[in-house]
């Protein structure tokens, strides 16, 4: 297969839990909640972050530096900005990979306010140069720029306001323990509940003036894959199939035949999924098989099935890692209409849900 398609129908994928520019195109998203009291779900989290944060405004002190970490689409950003929100100040927002050099993470910190909120997003992907510019900003606010070269070089001392800096990864341990160590509040985002998903398509729903009963909003929040960011974007697209087909009005009936019609499954697989898991069963007996050799038996990148397709396979425990490769296990088996009995010998008991 071309890498240009590869390309083109990885970026294309409903189910791609990165945003995608339909989730982003609008700086002020009206699905996003402004304040603590309006988000949904991670209710642990909002516990501690609101009692910080009022701890710091009643000591008149900006946050202390937080780091958001869990899977993408699970609200980082959106937690940023409620924190600016909450503490009354601006927030700028970049990324890791957009801080190219030390000059351009030095023009931002010089650019802050007093208490702002520098919101750094893949916070991961940060260079050592970078970094190491970072460390004496967060503990001191500080920096310290070197103009010129040999003799003519001149070291320069600024101080900076007191700022928070939340930084947000999916790849908590890639970050190193030097700049890990210096977020006073280290916070997990977990995935949502059925239940929690249910409440946020109701609510974006009602922003977005869609009709919607409440086993519509199930039916979609049943194969959102516990993300808030599928959840709204499936919403969206069941949206254009209940207007065209039944009124306008989602039900779980049409929710159902829309989402059968995007061919997403009731646990919230789609078709490049069950490609991946049915190639291992029908070619590899089950596994074990290699990334790379599965990366070439399905015409896909090896960094694709690693990073996009196999996190959430593996938290539902439809696909196992092992020394020797990747495995497919029983529940994945009897979830594409296969009997599992030990590896070798799977075998077909019924056609899958799309007829693959």
């Amino acid at each position: 297969m071309d890498t240009t398609q590869n390309e083109f129908d990885f970026e294309s994928r409903i189910m791609d839990t990165e945003a995608i520019p339909e989730d982003t195109e609008q700086n002020d998203n009206p699905l996003r909640p402004k304040i603590l009291d309006e988000y949904i779900g991670q209710e642990k989290v909002k516990q501690n972050l609101s009692i910080y944060m009022e701890a710091a405004r009643q000591r008149k002190e900006s946050l202390d530096h937080v780091l958001l970490y869990g899977p993408p689409g699970l609200g980082k950003t959106t937690l940023a900005g409620i924190i600016a929100n909450e503490m009354g100040v601006s927030i700028r927002i970049t990324s890791g990979p957009a801080i190219e050099k030390p000059g351009d993470l030095a023009a931002l910190l010089t650019n802050l306010n007093p208490g702002d909120v520098l919101f750094i997003d893949e916070i991961h992907r940060l260079s050592r140069a970078v970094e190491e510019i970072l460390y004496p900003s967060m503990e001191d606010f500080s920096i310290d720029i070197i103009t010129g070269k040999g003799q003519m070089a001149a070291s320069y001392h600024l101080p900076l306001p007191k700022f928070t800096l939340v930084g947000a990864t999916t790849r908590a341990g890639q970050l190193t323990a030097p700049l890990r160590d210096r977020f006073g509040v280290v916070l997990r985002l977990e995935l949502y509940s059925p239940q929690e998903l249910a409440t946020i398509i109701k609510r974006s729903a009602g922003i977005l003036d869609i009709a919607i009963d409440d086993s519509g909003a199930e039916e979609i929040a049943s194969r959102c894959r516990g993300t808030p960011r599928l959840a709204n974007r499936l919403l969206k697209r069941v949206r254009d199939f209940a207007q065209v087909l039944s009124g306008g009005v989602i039900t779980k009936e049409n929710a159902r035949t829309a989402l059968q019609s995007l061919e997403i499954d009731e646990l919230g697989l789609d078709q490049n999924d069950r490609r991946m898991l049915e190639a291992i069963i029908k070619y590899y007996k089950g596994g074990p098989v290699g990334l790379e050799t599965l990366a070439a038996a399905i015409g896909e990148e090896a960094v694709t099935i690693e990073d996009v397709y196999e996190p959430y396979l593996m938290q539902i425990g439809f696909l196992s890692r092992t020394p020797r490769g990747r495995c497919i296990t029983a529940a994945a088996c009897a979830h594409l209409g296969y009997d599992f009995v030990g590896g070798a010998n799977i075998k077909p008991t019924q056609q899958s849900l799309f007829g693959n």
